[in-house]
């Protein structure tokens, strides 16, 4: 029998990203000194936060059978598995945002980093989603994926309108 995650493990796993993209952008906040940076970095921090809070609402909306685990676990490795990956993967916990954005960070360089960052997520997501069978929520990653795109959408706009 392969590995499969449950909808309840995933959506774990999406609210840790999201708890880490929280942190990750209200922490570029603090790096910069621009107005107008530091009003969008928080937006984006807020966006985060709206997510998690969407993840967190689609967790406990799921079924008792959209929790129940398909794969033998006694010694709970899966868990430890999971938050490994949310720690690792996206938005790295734990990471200060000036190792990855660099001494002086810009507008658009930070923008750039949480375009590649958000695409990141909808890979990672969309390579899960395969490991949960439609009867344990699959349609719910399918929203996952959504949410994130849009966070692509957003950011790509915003380097837009700065003109590069």
């Amino acid at each position: 029998m392969g590995i499969t995650f449950n909808a309840d493990e995933l959506l774990g796993i999406a609210e840790q990203i999201e708890r880490n993209g929280v942190a990750f952008y209200a922490a570029a906040a603090q790096a910069v000194s621009a107005p107008e940076a530091v009003h969008l970095l928080n937006e984006l921090s807020d966006w985060e936060l709206t997510h998690l809070e969407i993840f967190t609402a689609m967790r406990g909306a799921l079924s008792q059978a959209e929790r129940e685990a398909d794969t033998y676990d006694p010694e709970n490795e899966l868990a430890y598995y999971l938050q490994a990956t949310a720690d690792s993967v996206v938005f790295i916990a734990g990471q200060p945002p000036l190792a990855v954005l660099g001494e002086h960070p810009t507008l658009e360089g930070i923008l750039r980093v949480a375009l590649a960052r958000e695409k990141d997520s909808i890979v990672f997501y969309t390579g899960m989603r395969d490991y949960v069978p439609p009867r344990l929520g699959r349609e719910r990653i399918e929203r996952i994926i959504q949410e994130e795109v849009s966070h692509v959408a957003k950011l790509h706009r915003q380097l837009a309108a700065l003109g590069r």
